[in-house]
């Protein structure tokens, strides 16, 4: 692997593509990670809004690394091709998800996007893995963050929606005023 010359300059363009593609999605969540989220009740178990960003700076680096390898050998298979089609599939839904469930504020359609992403992911991982074992196991941490991530996008979304609607979040403010200790709307 390391005597492939156009490995390292994949594996950086790799990188950078991914970051950009983290970056993108930031900023289709920037005004929902500031208005909207820190009044959702969360789960316990919700790691604190400082890990976010750097965990995702890592795991966007990670899949570059993996698009690397898998780009340096050269996209001439049918196998190496379809490989590197699922990665974009999945690295767009990726950007879908932080859009849908911080830009619109849709925890439940973000949970649609977010089981998408992890078998677009599993499947880019098991496509990975036919051609590269070390680029499968690059993505194995993404995946892993993934899973969590679904757990807590679920989470979330069972402890705020509006029973029995169903269609609205009770820290949207369009669904009436809110009692400061709860974080929930007063019921009338």
């Amino acid at each position: 692997m390391l005597q492939n010359r156009n490995l390292w300059p994949k594996i950086a363009l790799g990188v950078l593509i991914c970051q950009l593609a983290g970056a993108l999605g930031g900023l289709l969540s920037v005004s929902g990670i500031r208005e909207w989220y820190p009044t959702l009740q969360k789960p316990t178990w919700t790691p604190p809004d400082a890990v976010f960003a750097p965990v995702w700076t890592i795991l966007y680096a990670m899949m570059g690394v993996a698009l690397g390898i898998i780009w340096a050998k050269g996209l001439v298979s049918s196998r190496e091709k379809r490989a590197f089609a699922w990665f974009w599939g999945q690295l767009a839904l990726n950007v879908l998800w932080s859009a849908v469930f911080f830009g619109f504020r849709s925890p439940a359609w973000g949970y649609v996007v977010i089981l998408l992403l992890w078998l677009a992911l599993a499947a880019t991982m098991w496509l990975f893995s036919k051609i590269s074992r070390a680029s499968a196991l690059w993505l194995a941490p993404c995946l892993a963050w993934v899973t969590f991530a679904s757990m807590l996008n679920f989470g979330i979304l069972s402890l705020n929606v509006v029973r029995p609607g169903v269609q609205r979040m009770d820290a949207d403010p369009r669904n009436g005023p809110v009692d400061p200790n709860r974080r929930a709307p007063v019921l009338k």
